[in-house]
């Protein structure tokens, strides 16, 4: 579902046909009626045969839908969620381990998107202002919000994860550069920024826009690339020299989408080729595909530490369920 579908929202990127299934993840779901998944606390840490059985729902109040996004070590959730206003308006969620719920949204936001928690309770993501333009923000654990903006940005800023040293990610549009690309950028805890783009390569092409999605705690980085062509997406991994892979998912003509990378450099997320999957690469490349039994549409959202991943998938009646697969 594209961002522009909503009335007044802003789009996503000049051509949001393939960058609206990459970040963030959520709101192209949103129109989607779904049954929300939380694994209480500590539930990635359970055994296998607890974890199929401890399900905790929540919804913050005066919440319609609600969409979690990233849950930390602790067990702390943030997402967002819309009312029942008409557009709907999002807005920022924390649910902390005890169950206690807490709304928030950035001065002047008429829509807040939570992205990314890291252990130290900092919470990444975006907002857009009143002229329908997105901006990246960060929440400090007392609940501080600052907003920010890499200099070139000129179509707008989204913020796609943080990691535990406080290293967030994201993309800019840049509409004074022809084509309108964007480019990728990591902000430093005292909010220095490092730009960087998929290099040119035999098998990239033209590169046009780069989207990172995660950031683990070594600085390695997944996203996803598009060339002038527009026809297909691809993955890559940058790790935290700054040396970039690029990789694809199984199936010829296949647009890949890594949502999660854990702090061992396991990937997980999905692809579009034969179908829509999910998928996981290890740390040496090789990439396994997954699908919950009789899924027609498979969203890993996120893979913990232990290598346990969840995210939702359909049947082909329709409806949207949460999975965790287990390691091995």
């Amino acid at each position: 579902m594209l961002r522009g579908l909503f009335k007044g929202a802003e789009p996503v990127t000049t051509h949001p046909l393939f960058a609206a299934p990459i970040v963030p993840m959520t709101r192209q779901n949103a129109s989607l009626a779904l049954s929300v998944l939380a694994l209480c606390t500590l539930g990635l840490s359970l055994s296998a045969s607890a974890q199929k059985s401890r399900f905790t729902t929540f919804d913050p109040p005066g919440s319609v839908e609600t969409i979690p996004n990233s849950m930390n070590r602790s067990g702390a959730i943030t997402g967002y969620y819309f009312d029942a206003s008409v557009p709907p308006v999002f807005h920022g969620f924390l649910r902390s381990p005890d169950g206690t719920l807490t709304s928030f949204d950035p001065v002047g936001s008429v829509d807040t998107e939570p992205v990314s928690i890291n252990t130290a309770g900092e919470i990444s993501g975006i907002y857009s202002d009143a002229n329908h333009v997105s901006h990246a923000f960060l929440r400090d654990p007392d609940g501080a919000m600052t907003s920010f903006d890499p200099q070139d940005s000129s179509g707008g800023t989204f913020a796609t994860g943080i990691n535990p040293s406080g290293e967030i990610i994201g993309y800019y549009n840049d509409w004074d550069e022809p084509p309108g690309p964007q480019h990728g950028f990591v902000r430093s805890q005292d909010g220095a920024y490092t730009m960087f783009d998929m290099p040119a390569c035999s098998s990239c092409g033209n590169v046009v826009s780069t989207m990172p999605s995660a950031i683990n705690a070594a600085g390695e980085i997944i996203g996803s690339f598009y060339r002038d062509d527009y026809a297909t997406v691809h993955a890559f991994v940058r790790q935290s020299d700054g040396v970039i892979t690029p990789f694809n998912a199984p199936g010829a003509g296949a647009s890949t989408f890594p949502n999660s990378i854990n702090a061992a450099g396991v990937i997980t997320g999905n692809y579009y080729g034969s179908g829509e999957h999910g998928f996981v690469r290890d740390r040496d490349g090789k990439i396994t595909t997954l699908d919950p039994p009789r899924s027609t549409y498979t969203m890993p959202t996120s893979i913990n530490d232990a290598g346990a991943i969840t995210g939702w998938f359909t049947y082909s009646h329709g409806g949207e369920h949460g999975f965790l697969r287990s390691p091995g």
